[in-house]
């Protein structure tokens, strides 16, 4: 298993080094960027934090490589398809929103790879200031990276090395990594991109050391580097400032044989979740069920919190037990990699999505809200099969015209699924006596 998905070295934000087996000794001793590299490499640094940063927060790796990235042909703009940051394109929509599954392109169709597999639904903020997010779905028959893939395995070479990432695992690429992805047939998958914070594990605070996503679980790559030259070159994408940007070179861009630092791609299996939960009355808020965040510079808001609701007992005496009726300074943006989402049990599918704007209520629908009014609350696994997630952010979502209108896959009959809410108001009501 470690030799297909070439991962072997676990922690998150570690110090790690990696040499590809085929080279040993290619990492230099006691130093970054000797006069003369071992195997006559090139030494490249990258930085994912200005160099001042303060320790902790300091985020660079030395590449070891054949050639270095350096080496390519000029840029010129390719096409972005359905890849926007115009968040103005249409009119703001303040409805709860939901989309049906995302459809595959069937294989008789054009080849989808993964810039033109790419849809921005939504976002806020500017790349070249380096503040805000978007939130974009990828189908795609041929290549493409996810942070969580929905259906299909994906296997994603980075200059670090491979990560085979399936269903039920997230994989994180940081900025500046160049990466290709194969599929293995009709694929699908959630992206999320923060332009200018990076992720990091939640506090903890009173929970203590230990919780929710440990950082033994993350995994990161193994060297592996290949050396090949080919005729027709090699394409590289480049998401510069909101658009796409493509070069050639005629030499593998994977072409690192050893590295070391802090700033690596990673995967997480979401099943290793730890899960804490109420076990005795009424909920704690779902900020409990963070995987990962990406900080604001406002103490505890995020840019980007990545939110899960696994698999767990309900044990919660005198309580609603499903997610109560909300109005959220927070937008929430909803996926399902599969089974059925408790508080709306129909019409939230795998593959689809759904978007909560700041302040606009949402919660249970009526057939979850009635149910579970009556339900006999005893010990219940809750959510036994499924797996959803929250992209939550502190950012006011703008829907593009891809999503509302290009996509032809948003749910025009949402709202109906609270439409039957009826009062159940009693003024002569008393407390029942013990």
């Amino acid at each position: 298993l470690t030799e297909r998905h070439g991962c072997n070295d676990n922690g998150f934000g570690n110090e790690f080094s990696s040499e590809d087996p085929r080279c040993p000794g290619a990492l230099p001793e006691g130093q970054n960027s000797p006069q003369v590299c071992p195997y006559g490499l090139y030494a490249e640094q990258l930085s994912g934090s200005a160099f001042t940063c303060p320790r902790p927060a300091n985020k660079r790796s030395w590449l070891y490589r054949i050639l270095p990235s350096v080496k390519h042909k000029p840029f010129i703009a390719a096409p972005c398809g359905d890849l926007t940051e115009n968040w103005n394109e249409v009119e703001p929509d303040p409805n709860q929103l939901r989309w049906l599954p995302f459809s595959i392109p069937t294989p008789t169709k054009k080849k989808v790879d993964f810039a033109t597999g790419l849809h921005t639904i939504c976002g806020a903020g500017d790349a070249k200031s380096r503040n805000g997010i978007d939130f974009l779905f990828t189908i795609s028959r041929c290549v493409f990276v996810s942070v969580v893939p929905q259906q299909g395995e994906i296997l994603i070479t980075t200059e670090f090395g491979k990560m085979l990432v399936e269903p039920n695992e997230i994989c994180v690429i940081q900025q500046g990594m160049r990466f290709s992805v194969d599929v293995f047939g009709a694929t699908r998958g959630y992206i999320l991109e923060v332009y200018g914070a990076h992720f990091e594990l939640p506090d903890l605070g009173p929970i203590g050391g230990n919780g929710l996503a440990n950082p033994r679980d993350f995994q990161c790559p193994v060297a592996w580097y290949e050396d090949r030259h080919v005729a027709a070159g090699y394409t590289i994408i480049n998401k510069y400032q909101g658009k796409l940007f493509a070069c050639q070179q005629d030499f593998s861009p994977f072409n690192v044989v050893a590295w070391h630092g802090n700033y690596t791609p990673y995967k997480y299996n979401l099943t290793n979740f730890m899960v804490i939960n109420c076990v005795a009355f009424d909920h704690a808020d779902p900020s409990i069920f963070t995987v990962l965040t990406a900080k604001s510079t406002r103490p505890g808001v995020a840019i980007a919190d990545f939110v899960i609701f696994p698999p767990r007992w309900g044990v919660a005496d005198r309580t609603f037990r499903p997610p109560y009726y909300h109005r959220n300074c927070m937008s929430e943006f909803m996926g399902l990699i599969k089974g059925h989402y408790e508080a709306k049990e129909e019409g939230f599918q795998p593959g689809g999505a759904s978007l909560h704007s700041i302040m606009t209520p949402h919660g249970p629908d009526v057939d979850c809200f009635e149910k579970n009014s009556r339900a006999e609350l005893k010990p219940e696994r809750v959510a036994e099969g499924t797996m959803a997630f929250m992209f939550e952010s502190s950012f006011s979502m703008a829907v593009t015209k891809w999503g509302l209108q290009t996509c032809q896959t948003l749910d025009k009959n949402y709202y109906q699924c609270w439409e039957d809410l009826c009062s159940h108001f009693d003024p002569s009501w008393k407390p029942s006596k013990q």
